[in-house]
């Protein structure tokens, strides 16, 4: 017989029942600069459902990578960790399966998890990799998608040659044909990673459900479909100046462009964001067609930035701005405020932020911040300088409010193809004043000697407050020779 106090204590129960935890769509585009967004004032950029989820939701307008290269920079971004306590400095290396990451939270709080498309994990994708219950990464989705059997292009429509990067000439690899990729939209491998998302969705629908939805786009040779081929006059794009300090680190591959080719590399790269801001819509209207858009936290963010011309330059692997920026936008209907935050946030932020926000266990090493306060409308104290390194050419680079710190040993010869005249021009250090230089294009670091010690100290306090190996930092080393210790690669 059910009595009076068994209704209360039912009553009870259900009152203070946490509520069901949201789901989470986390999309990554691949090498997506954080200034070509219309959300961002670029009037070039077609970029109307990325403009209309950060309306939506929190934009971090500076926010930046810890790594201006694909594998370090995901894995801090799956760890929490920088990359060189991570183990992943460079391209080429494996993350550990021992590291704790964000998606093993997830899993252990009761999530589905799943990862559909790049993630350069360096090793095939299997059921319970880095906590991944389902594991579609690059290589088994290029498998897949490859055995679909293509529509014939209309006659007369050129399409671009197999990539091959270093072998063929930069206007070649880098697209300054604007040619589309040999297939029409319905056939793009990005429509059929959507086709699989759809499918995880929807037979998860009914838990709580965590996954990434990595696109290739905008990454060179910048793909697009035959549809796109012709939106964008590459004349429409200024090529930006290359500067007097320039000559000499611009690398060689990038050397014989033309004006012309330059702008239909760039016109090519604003193409292919265009076709990756149609399918950042189609993700979000997955969301809507299953019933969950009210309860699903949805994240967008790049591995990293991106230069076109800046500085002779069109890859990241350097310390300039474009590089290093990087968008992010969060959106939780009705959870989250409506804005823009415009104070310096890092990519090892977002693991702690979201194992915060969802009420996970915290990641056992914690490199970054929560950016909790800032999604509440919360004050918080914000960071005074943001820290990023690239160990493949063993650099650091520090930038606040006003400054930006370049330190490298220059002893290195770079193995990513982006040799310059120069490739051992021993030890530099760069300093630009970004508030009367944004370009970056005069070092003042001779004229500011203070500026250059606070910097270079701000970058040995990160790598001493982080880095596995600090406790065998030799002794008495220099600032300088200190920063050249820590910046070499020591991937397992």
């Amino acid at each position: 017989m059910t009595t009076r106090r068994d209704v209360l204590a039912a009553f009870a129960g259900a009152a203070f029942q946490a509520p069901p935890r949201p789901n989470l769509l986390y999309i990554i585009a691949d090498d997506h600069a954080g200034y070509v967004l219309g959300a961002h004032g670029n009037v070039l950029a077609e970029t109307p459902n990325l403009d209309r989820l950060a309306s939506q939701g929190t934009r971090f307008a500076r926010h930046y990578c810890n790594s201006p290269v694909c594998t370090p920079s995901r894995q801090s971004l799956l760890t929490g960790q920088m990359p060189h306590a991570a183990g992943v400095t460079v391209l080429k290396t494996p993350l550990s399966t021992d590291k704790p990451t964000l998606a093993k939270q997830l899993k252990q709080a009761g999530y589905r998890t799943g990862v559909i498309g790049k993630m350069h994990f360096n090793q095939p994708g299997r059921p319970g990799l880095h906590g991944f219950d389902y594991c579609q990464t690059e290589g088994e989705v290029q498998k897949a998608w490859m055995a679909l059997k293509p529509t014939p292009l209309p006659a007369g429509v050129s399409a671009k040659p197999t990539w091959r990067p270093f072998k063929d000439p930069a206007r070649i690899w880098l697209n300054a044909g604007k040619l589309p990729f040999a297939r029409v939209e319905a056939e793009m491998k990005s429509l059929y990673q959507l086709r699989l998302a759809d499918e995880f969705i929807g037979a998860h629908k009914d838990q709580p459900f965590a996954l990434w939805l990595s696109f290739q786009e905008p990454h060179s040779p910048y793909d697009f479909p035959v549809e796109d081929r012709d939106h964008f006059n590459p004349r429409r794009f200024p090529v930006p100046r290359v500067g007097p300090e320039d000559s000499g680190q611009i690398p060689l591959i990038f050397r014989d462009l033309s004006p012309e080719e330059k702008q239909g590399i760039i016109a090519s790269y604003y193409t292919s964001v265009r076709f990756l801001d149609r399918n950042v819509g189609r993700a979000l209207d997955l969301l809507k067609k299953h019933g969950l858009e009210e309860n699903t936290l949805v994240v967008y963010l790049a591995d990293h930035g991106y230069s076109l011309g800046q500085h002779g330059r069109f890859e990241k692997h350097c310390g300039y701005t474009p590089a290093l920026h990087v968008p992010l936008m969060m959106r939780w209907p009705g959870k989250i405020r409506q804005g823009v935050v415009n104070e310096f946030t890092e990519h090892i932020d977002l693991p702690h932020t979201l194992t915060d926000l969802l009420g996970l266990q915290a990641l056992p090493v914690r490199h970054g911040n929560s950016l909790r306060p800032y999604l509440e409308g919360k004050t918080t104290q914000p960071r005074d300088h943001v820290f990023s390194a690239y160990l493949e050419n063993e650099e650091c680079f520090v930038m606040d409010a006003k400054w930006k710190f370049i330190f490298g040993s220059g002893q290195r010869v770079r193995t990513d193809g982006y040799e310059t005249e120069n490739p051992k021009p021993g030890r530099y250090v760069k300093l630009f004043d970004l508030q009367k230089d944004a370009g970056e294009f005069t070092n003042l670091a001779k004229a500011q000697p203070k500026v250059v010690a606070k910097l270079g100290d701000q970058a040995l306090a990160r790598y001493r407050a982080t880095h596995p190996e600090a406790p065998n930092e030799p002794a008495r080393l220099s600032r300088e020779e200190a920063l050249e210790w820590y910046v070499r690669p020591r991937d397992a």
